[in-house]
């Protein structure tokens, strides 16, 4: 089988597709699940990069699970219930944990449908972009099962507890639009202009240095279940190593200088 994510990097940018068009990039295999988590290991290994744009082929963003092997106990949804816990605590659930807690800022740039595991994938992201023909939904009751991976906890922190109510309890499919309004998105593009929309909003945040956008997107991670005192303490580490790297002492003479800093990831 061809690999799942096609890779492009350019600058500090790195761009993610997943490229299986023909099952509208289902999360099918444990190949598919490995290259993510692989892909996840080598990022947080590479300094030099700075934002991950993720986006699908097709007209599909992800469609979540493959239906048919759910029908046929094939794949990831084959054996008993114990051997099915397993494989999803040793398979797609290494995705959320991977991708959630990567290091640098990551775009979803949602092209089309993202449904079931799709829309968990796109709220691992920390910041999503929908072109006009994109759809969500939480749809896992439609099939007798709950979110496997992460949904649950992922998307109430996104729109809030009812609206992610409605969408689990429901499993009903939302617009562009709505995902606007509700703030799963925080912007909706012509189908044409997503992948350019998302790239120069990575440019944006790849001109930061950085040491400090980890630093940044590690805190916010936190802050979702620290106190307030406990939070600080953290930003006062994290501000006193930010405080003696290069970067940091190039950004302050830029601005004195009234010119553009040049970054070099020390």
């Amino acid at each position: 089988m061809n690999p799942f994510l096609q890779i492009e990097r350019t600058g500090a940018i790195v761009s993610v597709r997943m490229n299986h068009p023909e099952t509208r990039n289902a999360l099918t295999s444990p190949q598919q699940i490995e290259e993510f988590i692989e892909l996840c290991a080598e990022l947080r290994r590479d300094r030099s990069v700075r934002v991950m744009v993720l986006t699908g082929s097709g007209s599909a963003f992800c469609a979540g699970g493959n239906v048919k092997d759910m029908h046929n106990r094939e794949g990831i949804f084959a054996g008993s219930p114990y051997e099915l816990r397993n494989t999803y605590r040793d398979g797609i659930q290494r995705i959320p944990l991977a991708l959630y807690e990567l290091d640098i800022p990551v775009i979803a740039a949602v092209n089309g449908p993202a449904v079931g595991a799709g829309l968990d994938l796109a709220c691992m992201c920390d910041i999503r972009l929908a072109s006009t023909s994109a759809l969500f939904a939480e749809s896992f009751v439609r099939l007798g099962i709950v979110p496997g991976d992460g949904g649950a906890w992922l998307l109430p922190r996104i729109i809030g507890i009812s609206k992610a109510s409605l969408m689990a309890f429901t499993g009903d499919t939302i617009d562009a639009a709505q995902a606007l309004e509700w703030g799963l998105v925080e912007q909706v593009c012509t189908h044409e202009t997503l992948n350019a929309q998302a790239l120069a909003l990575a440019e944006r945040i790849a001109a930061n240095p950085g040491h400090a956008l980890r630093l940044c997107k590690r805190l916010l991670r936190e802050a979702q279940h620290m106190r307030l005192d406990s939070l600080l303490e953290l930003s006062a580490a994290y501000q006193s190593l930010a405080h003696h790297t290069e970067d940091h002492q190039e950004a302050v003479a830029a601005f004195v200088e009234k010119r553009k800093p040049a970054f070099i990831d020390r």
